[in-house]
């Protein structure tokens, strides 16, 4: 045990040395302008894993600088050759999975095993965009009365701000990287401060792939808003892309009209999980386990609401508190471990704010309910029944592994209660009639409905929402449409004389 310890802490220091503290900047790995820098945390114990460069204003207006200076010959970049970089960038990233996995179970917690599975989602989007890229297409076509010609192009947006998320740290980096570079546009990638690491380590496999210097650049810095608000008043940016919560998505957007940018802002949610009386109950559970569990429930799409029919309440609520409580917690890198901590002590502290708040109004913790002890910011699973409509953690997204329960009577109840939310992001039914499931999609404001499904996401289906979840699609064909802008060019009639 103590040998395998050892080689643990022995392969963990040589990634950790292995991944870029610099900022990238113009193909080069350098120094913040003002040489400040910021620490990354092991959310398992509190720990510093690494300390980054922190860009300043002047080095983001630097990366656009030399984002701006190679977007002319990176837009006339052949279709083929920007789809075999990506091609090569998916390649790299599978053949150096562990490496990304343990790059997040560190900074970010979630179990090796989970960290894992993102390097099979986020690399998809690699090899997914390397596939449209040479299939982005225009049209060619004749007037309706005849007398002259249409040709429509699609020309990439420009230079992008891509700002992402610390939860799915690999995942929403390709996820917005693959599909600019389809596109043929440049960009300034502002990874979280939480969890930058393996955008690093990202940046430095595109790099391998073959990626020309200056179309990814990277600046991991302490001040979000450093970054962000130089870039956005600079005219040369045209589009910003942003993943993370409603209020940041809001000043971002506010900011981006300003030069009347293309946005495309993926932000907060509050799925609701629906299961109507004659659900296979035992299906329920398992998706209703993968919904709320996946990313420790840190996750816009995770179930946030489980809503059932008060015929089946009991034995579904039931059957899902034994599964959550034998859920086993602990630091991601251990074997065992199927729930990591949540991503810092603020986060636990709000989640554990909603539970106590839901109890206090007179829900009832079957499992967990209570911050666990010693290192670390882990909370256990927990599931709430009887929790009040007008409840508090039935409005906010919770973001962690806490499922409050509550019942309906009809399907017009579920679905009234479903839409009782300003998020719209992802929705899951659970029901044996695909008639009731087709009805209540079609009521439902979500962006995105599971049939019987826990998970899913997918680097070939459009990720997004309506209402306040945000605006613009990720992934699918949708994907690529967000980085180019469409020009019609009217040719006269060829056959006048």
């Amino acid at each position: 045990m103590a040998e395998h310890a050892t080689l643990t802490i022995d392969r963990e220091a040589e990634l950790l040395a292995s991944v870029p503290t610099g900022l990238l900047i113009g193909g080069r790995w350098r120094d913040a302008s003002d040489g400040g820098t910021f620490d990354v945390h092991d959310p398992s114990t509190g720990e510093v894993l690494a300390t980054l460069a922190s860009a300043t204003s002047q080095d983001a207006v630097a990366a656009l600088d030399a984002a701006d200076a190679v977007q002319a010959s990176w837009a006339r970049t052949a279709p083929r050759e920007r789809a075999e970089i990506l091609r090569r960038a998916f390649d790299l990233v599978i053949e150096r999975a562990d490496d990304f996995a343990l790059l997040m179970t560190l900074e970010m917690g979630k179990p090796l095993a989970e960290a894992r599975g993102e390097v099979t989602y986020g690399a998809e989007f690699l090899r997914w965009f390397s596939e449209e890229t040479v299939r982005d297409y225009g049209r060619y076509l004749t007037t309706p009365e005849g007398k002259n010609k249409i040709l429509v192009q699609h020309k990439p947006v420009g230079p992008c701000l891509l700002i992402t998320p610390w939860n799915f740290p690999l995942a929403m980096a390709t996820r917005k990287v693959a599909p600019a570079i389809a596109a043929g546009c440049t960009m300034v990638l502002k990874p979280a401060k939480l969890t930058p690491l393996t955008a690093q380590y990202f940046a430095r496999t595109m790099l391998d792939a073959g990626l020309p210097a200056g179309v990814l650049n990277v600046v991991a810095s302490s001040s979000a808003s450093g970054i962000s608000g130089p870039l956005l008043a600079d005219s040369r940016l045209r589009k910003v892309s942003f993943t993370g919560s409603t209020p940041v998505g809001k000043r971002l957007m506010a900011d981006a009209a300003q030069n009347v940018l293309r946005t495309s802002m993926e932000l907060g949610g509050n799925a609701p999980f629906i299961v109507f009386e004659d659900a296979d109950l035992d299906k329920a559970v398992e998706g209703a386990l993968a919904a709320k569990m996946r990313n420790m429930g840190e996750a816009c799409t995770a179930a946030n609401r489980f809503l059932v029919h008060s015929s089946v309440a009991a034995e579904f609520t039931a059957k899902f508190a034994d599964a959550m409580g034998a859920l086993v917690t602990g630091r991601g890198t251990e074997p065992s471990t199927q729930v990591g901590p949540l991503i810092d002590a603020g986060a636990r502290e709000d989640v554990h704010a909603l539970v106590r708040a839901a109890v206090d109004a007179g829900a009832t913790a079957l499992t967990g309910g209570k911050p666990a002890e010693g290192p670390g910011y882990f909370y256990p699973p927990t599931v709430l029944a009887d929790v009040p409509n007008d409840a508090d953690i039935l409005r906010q997204e919770i973001f962690g592994p806490v499922a409050p329960v509550t019942t309906f009577e009809t399907e017009q109840d579920a679905i009234g209660l479903a839409n009782a939310s300003e998020y719209g992001l992802a929705s899951y039914l659970y029901s044996r009639d695909i008639n009731r499931l087709l009805r209540v999609a079609e009521q439902i404001e979500f962006g995105m409905v599971g049939f019987n499904a826990g998970v899913i996401s997918n680097a070939a289906a459009p990720f997004g929402g309506v209402k306040q979840s945000g605006l613009g699609r990720e992934g699918g064909s949708e994907g690529i449409a967000e980085y180019t802008t469409t020009q019609y060019i009217g040719i006269a009639d060829p056959y006048a004389h």
